[in-house]
């Protein structure tokens, strides 16, 4: 028999990486973790979720502040100090990553600081000259920014997400590119910093895996507060006049030029694959992404893989369940596990809030799924008039033939938090019938999804009790 330096050898260190780690750590095998970034800690603790939901928390608290009077309170001159706004979330980021450092390196594992290639399907060259070998593999490398797609881009310098967070001052001005959760993110952030931002989608709406009454709801908000969005839009150039730097584009039919004092190119990341030599390892890949199938297995029959390396969904909690899918079958063979995608959740953390669960009305639609669907707007309900948040609504979809819950959307205050209990419900396959009938404190704005509960359950025949 064959043996190997390690049982199971980690490639990437980020939240993926980490649960995969702790996982086959914890069944007993002989793990390493490598890390090869600069950094330590992944890109939601460091580049995604947690700065950036710092920042859009501090936008939330200005506006919220420069409309006080709403609610009878005086405010006078509300300002900001942008780096002490930035200066918050270093410190924030910092403690953030200092954990998972401290947990790395005193897990019940080997943690190596180096980047890692395979020279053949068990064994890994690392950047430090060392080469170790290991029975098993789980690849977490994580994405990185994608290539932009117009080459004057790079020449006249544009701003991607990574250095939009590094920034010491806002600029005056800023073109977004993107209509994804990263675009629209930093489109509202900005402009509550009192940037004019200009949003430049390709789509026909922001947000395109949501349903269209959905986004249609963000775009209007967006306009309201001074964002200038343009849709169906199909970029030719990039160019730079003085200070200022531009963007020409078709839309409906017209060549449209625009320019602002900066560009933030936000149309999405890339699997970070291209360094690890898959070939050598038999590992296929799809445009740079990592082939698994439902138990995370690459088409090397030893070598798993987790995150967003693998996933068409870059979502942190996504990327912890794959790793420790991964790592628990290796551990237990004969008892495979698989990911299931049934309560694929979604939030988008502008005002209002996004949060979907599930299938959507477009996804139903293509996937021939039947469903009915029930929706309550946010300005006919009693705790968010007391808010004065009166955008957005609550949609449910549900099978019509047994009431089941099958999808829901959230736009409004806290749709990030209020999704929870459609997933919860879900989860336990409960039916309309079922969450109408469950109690809701009053006033509170979960109670608002009684609503479209009750009227789905008075269309659908209730299943007898069994």
């Amino acid at each position: 028999m064959i043996q190997f330096d390690y049982d199971v050898a980690v490639i990437g260190g980020g939240s993926g990486g980490y649960a995969a780690a702790r996982t086959a750590a914890s069944a007993g095998l002989r793990t390493v973790v490598l890390e090869g970034g600069d950094e330590v800690g992944g890109l939601c603790i460091l580049r995604g979720c947690m700065p950036t939901k710092a920042l859009l928390y501090a936008a939330e608290v200005i506006h919220l502040a420069r409309h006080a009077g709403t609610w009878g309170v005086h405010t006078q001159n509300v300002s900001f100090d942008f780096s002490q706004v930035m200066a918050r979330k270093n410190a924030m980021i910092k403690n953030f990553a200092d954990d998972r450092r401290q947990q790395l390196a005193d897990g019940p594992f080997k943690f190596i600081r180096a980047l890692a290639r395979f020279t053949d399907p068990h064994t890994l060259s690392l950047s430090h000259g060392e080469t170790i070998s290991a029975g098993h593999f789980i690849i977490s490398t994580g994405s990185v920014v994608a290539t932009p797609p117009l080459p004057r881009l790079k020449e006249i310098g544009c701003l991607t997400s990574d250095e939009a967070l590094r920034l010491a001052q806002p600029p005056k001005s800023l073109i977004v590119l993107g209509g994804g959760a990263v675009a629209v993110e930093f489109a509202q952030f900005f402009a509550r910093f009192d940037v004019k931002v200009t949003l430049v989608q390709r789509s026909p709406h922001i947000l395109r895996d949501f349903d269209t009454d959905a986004a249609t709801e963000l775009e209007k908000v967006f306009r309201r507060e001074g964002i200038t969005i343009f849709t169906c839009s199909k970029l030719n150039d990039a160019w730079r006049n003085a200070k200022l730097k531009g963007i020409t584009f078709e839309h409906e039919g017209k060549i449209v030029r625009v320019a602002a004092e900066e560009i933030l190119f936000a149309l999405g990341r890339v699997p970070n694959t291209a360094s690890l030599n898959l070939g050598n390892a038999g590992v296929v890949t799809e445009h740079s992404r990592i082939v698994t199938n439902e138990q995370m297995l690459t088409s090397t029959p030893h070598i798993y893989a987790a995150g967003d390396c693998t996933s068409a969904h870059e979502i942190v909690h996504i990327a912890i369940q794959q790793g420790e899918v991964a790592a628990h079958n290796i551990a237990h063979p004969d008892q495979p596990r698989s990911l299931d995608y049934r309560l694929l959740t979604r939030v988008v953390f502008t005002d209002p809030q996004m949060g979907c669960v599930g299938l959507t009305e477009k996804e139903a639609t293509i996937r021939n799924i039947p469903f009915v669907s029930a929706s309550y707007p946010f300005n006919e309900h009693g705790k968010s008039l007391i808010m004065e948040a009166l955008d957005g609504f609550v949609k449910l979809l549900a099978n019509p033939n047994t009431g089941e819950i099958v999808g829901g959307c959230c736009v409004g205050p806290m749709g990030g938090e209020l999704i929870h209990e459609i997933i919860a419900a879900m989860n336990q396959r409960m039916t309309v019938h079922e969450l109408a009938a469950l109690p809701h404190y009053h006033p509170t704005l979960a109670e608002i999804w009684t609503y479209p509960a009750e009227e789905l359950a008075t269309k659908i025949r209730q299943p007898p009790v069994t």
